[in-house]
C-alpha cells in the first residue's frame, strides 16, 4: 500500500468522501505529467477497495484528465484504461462506473478525427466491445440505421474536369525526372484503362447507394444504381490485374517495413488518382467488399426493415447474377485472390446469425443452470408388478387399482380394435340432426324466428361441424352473404329439405330457390369462427395501426401492460412518433409470442379509446 494511502486509512473514520475527492482535486491541480496522474488513479482505485471512497471516484478522475490533457497525452492514459478493463468489469466498479466510461469514450471520439486518428478511434471501439457483454442493447444497431453523415465528395462538375486533357498535357509539356528518382523497374506502366469524366462521376456516384443502400427500393433509383453498376464492374472485367511481379514486389516491401501501413476511412477522389486507384488491388476489393454487403443487406431479413422495402424478381435475379460476377473477380485479383474471396464469403455468411439474433430481439448468450439437474440422472429400482396385475394370471385380466376401470379395461382384449368398433359412431346423420330444423323451417308449423333451433349458438356450431363431414354444400363457392350464422342455416336447411327423402321440400318457402349455389360462403361473425381467434397480428397490421395511433401511442401502452423501463427504452430509440408506435407493438408481441393474436389487440384498442382503429382491424380480417 502507497504511504499516502496509508494515511488515509489510518484516518478512515475521521475521513469522509468528500475530504478524499476534494484532496485528489488539490492533488491533480499540483501535478503535470501522466505518471503523476496515473499514480492518483491508482491511489483512488485502491481507496475504493478499502472503502474510503465511493466507487465512482477513480472515473471522475479519468474524466477531468482526459478533458484536460492534449491528444498525445489522452493516448497514454487510455493505455492505462485499456490495462485494466479486468478491474472495471469486477463486482466493485462495473455498475458504478459502465455509464461513466461510456461517456468518457464517446467525448474521446468527439475530439479525434476518423482519418487521422483511426487507430485511436479503434482502440476506443475495441475497449468498448470487451468492457460490455455481447447483449447490451446500447452498442448494437437495432434498427438498422445507416451512418448518412459520411458522404464521400468529388468533381460534379464536368466543366472544371483536367481527365480530357490530361493526355494533350504530357505529350507537349512532358515529366522531367530527376536523375536517381526512379529507376527503371520500379517506374509504373502507363494505364491502360480508358479513363473519362462519365466513367469517374458514375464510379463515385455508386458511393451514395452503399453509404445509403435504402435507395436501391426506389424504381428510378435502381435504374440508375445497376447501369452505374454494370458499367464499373464491366471495366474490372476487361482490364484484369496480371501483374504478378509488382503484386510480389508490393509483398516484399510490406514484409521489409514490419508490417506497418497506413489505412485511411475515407477515399481519395481526385481524377489524377483514379487510373492509379483502378490499378490498385487493395482499392479493387474495398469496392467489390461493398457490393457484397449492399447485396447482403438488399437481400436479408430485417426486422425493422419497412414493409415497402421488397425486392422484385427481376432485382433479386440481377443481384444474384452480380454476386456471382463479384466473387469471380475477387478470385482473379493477385495475390491470393482465391483464398480472398474465400475468407470473404464465410464472414458474410457468419453475419447471418448476427442478423437472425437481433430479429429475435437479442436474446442472453447466458443459459440458466439448473440445481436439481444432477438429480434427475440417478438411477431408480423399479418393484417388479405382479403377474396377475400385468394380464398374464389365470384369468389374464389386467387389474386397473378401481373395480369400474378394471371393467372398462377388460371389456375387450384389444382396446385399438373395440375404438374402430361400429358402436363408437355417434356422429348423427343428416335426416336425424335437421329434422327439428326442417320441421320449424315449415310456414305452417308457424314457429317464431327467435324460437328456432337454428337461433341457438351451440345447435349451430354442431350443425357447422356435421355439415363440413356429410354435406358436399359445405364447400361449394357462393356469392351470397350471410349476416349471421343462423341465416346461413336456413339456407342449408332449404337445400337440405329438398335433397333428403319423406321430406315435402315444397312446404317450405325459403326464397332463395334463385340461387342453388348461395349459402356456402364464409361467415362474416367473428364469434362464430373460432380461427380468428388465433390469428396472430402480421406486420403489415401492425405498420397500418402504428400510423393511425401516431404521438397517442403511450395512450395503449397501459393496456399492453408495458413497463416504464419499456415505454423509456421506445423513447430512446427512436424519435419518430410511428416509429415508436412500431416499437410498443414490435415489444408486445415479442413478450407476449404465441397470446399476440388480433383478438387480444382489439380488446386492448377498445379499452384504450381507440374503438375506430378496432373496428377496421376487425374489418379487415374478416374480409381475409
Amino acid at each position: 500500500m502507497s504511504p499516502a494511502l496509508f494515511n488515509f486509512v489510518e484516518a478512515k473514520d475521521k475521513f469522509t468522501t468528500q475530504k478524499f475527492a476534494i484532496c485528489l482535486s488539490l492533488q491533480i491541480e499540483q501535478k503535470s505529467s501522466c505518471d503523476d496522474y496515473l499514480s492518483l488513479i491508482y491511489l483512488s482505485i485502491d481507496a475504493v477497495t478499502e472503502g474510503i471512497c465511493s466507487a465512482t471516484t477513480p472515473f471522475l478522475l479519468l474524466g477531468d484528465v482526459l478533458d484536460c490533457l492534449p491528444l498525445d497525452q489522452c493516448d497514454k492514459i487510455f493505455s492505462f484504461v485499456e490495462e485494466n478493463v479486468s478491474t472495471w468489469k469486477s463486482n466493485s466498479f462495473y455498475t458504478a462506473g459502465k455509464n461513466y466510461l461510456l461517456r468518457m469514450c464517446n467525448d474521446l471520439l468527439r475530439r479525434l478525427s476518423k482519418s487521422q486518428n483511426t487507430v485511436f478511434c479503434g482502440r476506443i471501439q475495441l475497449f468498448l466491445a470487451r468492457l460490455f457483454p455481447l447483449s447490451e442493447k446500447s452498442g448494437l444497431n437495432l434498427q438498422s440505421q445507416f451512418n448518412l453523415d459520411n458522404i464521400t465528395v468529388f468533381n460534379k462538375n464536368e466543366q472544371e474536369s483536367t481527365l480530357g486533357h490530361k493526355h494533350t498535357e504530357e505529350k507537349e509539356d512532358g515529366m522531367e525526372v530527376e536523375e536517381g528518382e526512379m529507376g527503371e523497374d520500379d517506374a509504373p506502366a502507363p494505364c491502360s484503362i480508358p479513363i473519362d469524366y462519365n466513367l469517374y462521376r458514375k464510379f463515385w456516384t455508386l458511393q451514395d447507394y452503399f453509404r445509403n443502400p435504402v435507395q436501391c427500393y426506389d424504381k428510378f433509383s435502381w435504374m440508375t444504381f445497376l447501369k452505374y453498376s454494370d458499367e464499373t464492374l464491366a471495366v474490372f472485367k476487361s482490364y484484369k490485374l496480371d501483374d504478378m511481379q509488382a503484386s510480389k514486389r508490393k509483398l516484399e516491401e510490406l514484409r521489409a517495413s514490419g508490417g506497418e501501413h497506413v489505412y485511411f476511412a475515407k477515399f481519395l477522389t481526385s481524377e489524377k488518382l483514379m487510373d492509379l486507384q483502378l490499378s490498385d488491388s487493395n482499392f479493387r476489393r474495398h469496392i467489390l467488399l461493398q457490393y457484397l454487403i449492399l447485396f447482403q443487406y438488399l437481400k436479408g431479413q430485417v426486422k425493422f426493415k419497412s414493409s415497402s422495402c421488397v425486392l422484385n424478381d427481376d432485382q433479386t435475379t440481377w443481384i444474384e447474377e452480380t454476386t456471382k460476377l463479384v466473387y469471380q473477380l475477387l478470385r482473379e485479383i493477385p495475390p491470393d485472390g482465391d483464398k480472398f474471396a474465400t475468407m470473404v464469403e464465410h464472414i458474410l455468411n457468419t453475419e447471418e446469425n448476427w442478423n437472425a439474433w437481433k430479429n429475435e430481439g437479442c436474446p442472453s448468450f447466458v443459459k440458466e443452470r439448473y440445481s436439481n439437474l444432477k438429480f434427475s440422472y440417478l438411477p431408480t429400482r423399479k418393484r417388479q408388478a405382479p403377474e396377475d396385475f400385468l394380464g398374464k394370471g389365470p384369468d389374464r385380466k389386467i387389474f386397473m387399482g378401481n373395480d369400474e376401470l378394471t371393467r372398462l379395461w377388460n371389456l375387450n382384449q384389444d382396446n385399438m380394435e373395440a375404438c374402430k368398433s361400429d358402436s363408437r359412431e355417434f356422429m348423427p346423420s343428416l335426416d336425424e340432426f335437421f329434422a327439428e330444423a326442417i320441421e320449424q323451417a315449415d310456414p305452417a308449423n308457424m314457429v317464431e324466428e327467435e324460437y328456432k333451433v337454428v337461433r341457438n349458438p351451440n345447435y349451430g356450431w354442431r350443425a357447422l361441424r356435421l355439415l363440413s363431414r356429410r354435406s358436399p354444400h359445405f364447400f361449394q363457392p357462393t356469392n351470397q352473404k350471410f349476416k349471421s350464422l343462423a341465416d346461413y342455416l336456413d339456407s342449408m336447411v332449404s337445400k337440405l329439405a329438398k335433397e333428403l327423402p319423406d321430406i315435402p321440400s315444397e312446404e317450405i318457402k325459403t326464397g332463395e330457390e334463385d340461387d342453388d349455389d348461395n349459402g356456402d360462403n364464409l361467415l362474416k361473425d367473428s364469434n362464430d369462427s373460432p380461427g380468428i381467434q388465433s390469428k396472430l397480428v402480421t406486420n403489415q397490421q401492425m405498420d397500418d395501426i402504428a400510423a393511425k395511433l401516431g404521438a397517442q401511442w403511450k395512450t395503449l401502452a397501459s393496456h399492453l401492460e408495458m413497463k416504464a423501463a419499456e415505454l423509456r427504452e421506445i423513447e430512446t430509440d427512436s424519435e419518430d412518433v410511428d416509429m415508436q408506435a412500431k416499437l410498443l407493438l414490435v415489444a408486445w408481441q415479442d413478450r407476449e409470442g404465441a397470446q399476440a393474436t388480433v383478438e387480444n389487440l382489439i380488446t386492448a384498442l377498445n379499452a384504450a379509446g381507440f374503438s375506430q382503429i378496432a373496428d377496421s382491424l376487425s374489418e379487415n380480417i374478416l374480409f381475409l
